[in-house]
């Protein structure tokens, strides 16, 4: 059995060899390790192997781990669907937001984050495959959320996320993520800013280097397969 060091010592390598295959600028893709449900043995496992970002996708699990981990250097990314409700405890506890879907949602993270600490950073989820269980806005709503988002205090717009729907090969994982790159693209010309594309996991991790993707999402390839 690997240890989570070995994983992600693999991986980087991994990912270090797609930059170069598909002609990425070197240490251009970011490594997100996705926590949730992993013990706090795990994640101080991976923060010893030199992981600084993590992702949480249920907000009292997660909420647990920041204040049990704060000695440890991290960046905590909520990348879960966001209720209305929970925004509070979210603009507080974490640098990151991956799944902002709709303007009430980012009102809300922008009025509880407050002036009094760094800027919130913010992804628009992407509902790529028009799914019904997934979150996210439409690829033709995009630039309308970012450009409410840009206008709020207290945010600072980052770039897009998407969790496409699974499919068989990588040519058909690349056209997918291919529209979501066109769209980040075009809105970076808009606002330079955006320098985060958040797509890739550990199935089609290969298809979103390829399509430009800047942060991947992985959790099972570093963790192991939660009991």
């Amino acid at each position: 059995m690997t240890t989570i060091a070995e994983n992600i010592r693999r991986l980087t390598g991994q990912i270090r060899e797609l930059e170069q295959l598909y002609e990425r600028p070197i240490g251009s893709v970011k490594l997100l390790a996705v926590s949730k449900r992993h013990t706090i043995e795990s994640i101080i496992a991976a923060s010893e192997a030199g992981i600084q970002d993590f992702g949480e996708n249920y907000l009292q699990e997660a909420l647990d781990k920041i204040q049990k981990l704060s000695p440890i250097r991290a960046n905590w990314h909520f990348i879960g669907p966001i209720q209305s409700n929970k925004t509070k405890p979210i603009a507080e506890n974490f640098q990151w937001v991956h799944s902002v879907d709709r303007l009430k949602i980012a009102q809300r993270l922008s009025e509880q984050r407050g002036p009094s600490r760094p800027e919130l950073n913010v992804c628009v989820q992407i509902n790529l495959s028009a799914e019904a269980s997934k979150s996210g806005v439409a690829l033709d709503e995009a630039q309308t959320l970012c450009d409410s988002i840009e206008a709020l205090p207290n945010l600072r717009l980052r770039g897009l996320m998407a969790i496409p729907a699974a499919l068989p090969d990588i040519e058909s994982q690349r056209q997918s993520f291919r529209s979501l790159a066109i769209e980040f693209a075009r809105i970076k010309a808009r606002y330079a800013q955006l320098d985060t594309l958040s797509m890739g996991m550990s199935n089609d991790f290969e298809a979103a280097i390829a399509e430009g993707s800047t942060l991947i999402r992985i959790g099972t390839a570093i963790f192991g397969h939660r009991d």
